[in-house]
């Protein structure tokens, strides 16, 4: 996959590390946050650690430079985010999340939106399953993340099956070691790149810089 800066459009042409197992969490930072989005995003942080997967947000990494850039590198690095949307929140910053929901389903990441039950969904979403911050909310959310985690098997399988085309399988095996971590995924990388006979590409090559993880 070639990826385009949103900053200024030219090529990522650098590899970065990726965040095996961790959710990039969207919602309202810095202070005051309404206890309601307090109250929420500790159900949703608490599902995601039963299922050993990190969370990130915008606030946990420091760059100094773009933030707009920062956080679409952090998308890069994970496997799926989850948006937090509550009546509270103002517009512009319910404005940011949809943003980096877009961002991230642009790059094929799994992405879920909670709401508290009176918040409102823009249009362009009507048609997005979300899941209300509700009496079900536990078992909804963890059926979201149990189809997640059995999407690596489905990721190796098509991997495995596009050997002919190293660019594809390279970039499944990816997405199921971005689920998992598991190595395997990145050894079997490396023995793509052997067979197909690209190892001697230059080191920002698209492939060379997929198989980077």
């Amino acid at each position: 996959m070639i990826l385009y800066r949103p900053t200024d459009g030219d090529v990522l042409s650098a590899s970065l590390t990726l965040l095996p197992k961790t959710c990039f969490l969207m919602t309202q930072l810095g202070t005051p946050i309404p206890k309601g989005i307090k109250k929420t995003r500790k159900r949703v942080t608490d599902q995601l650690r039963k299922k050993h997967i990190k969370v990130v947000d915008a606030d946990s990494v420091v760059t100094g430079k773009d933030f707009l850039d920062k956080i679409w590198r952090i998308i890069i690095t994970v496997p799926v985010g989850v948006a937090i949307i509550h009546e509270d929140m103002p517009p512009k910053t319910v404005a940011n999340v949809f943003y980096e929901i877009g961002m991230m389903d642009a790059l094929g990441k799994r992405t879920v939106v909670v709401k508290s039950p009176g918040a409102a969904v823009p249009s362009d979403f009507v048609r997005t399953e979300y899941i209300n911050d509700d009496a079900k909310f536990g078992q909804r959310f963890r059926s979201f993340l149990d189809s997640v985690l059995e999407q690596e098997s489905y990721f190796e399988t098509v991997g495995e099956d596009l050997e002919n085309n190293p660019l594809l399988a390279i970039d499944y095996l990816r997405r199921a070691y971005l689920i998992s971590g598991d190595k395997r995924h990145q050894a079997r990388v490396q023995e793509l790149l052997e067979s197909a006979g690209i190892e001697d590409r230059a080191k920002n090559s698209v492939e060379k810089l997929l198989a980077r993880f």
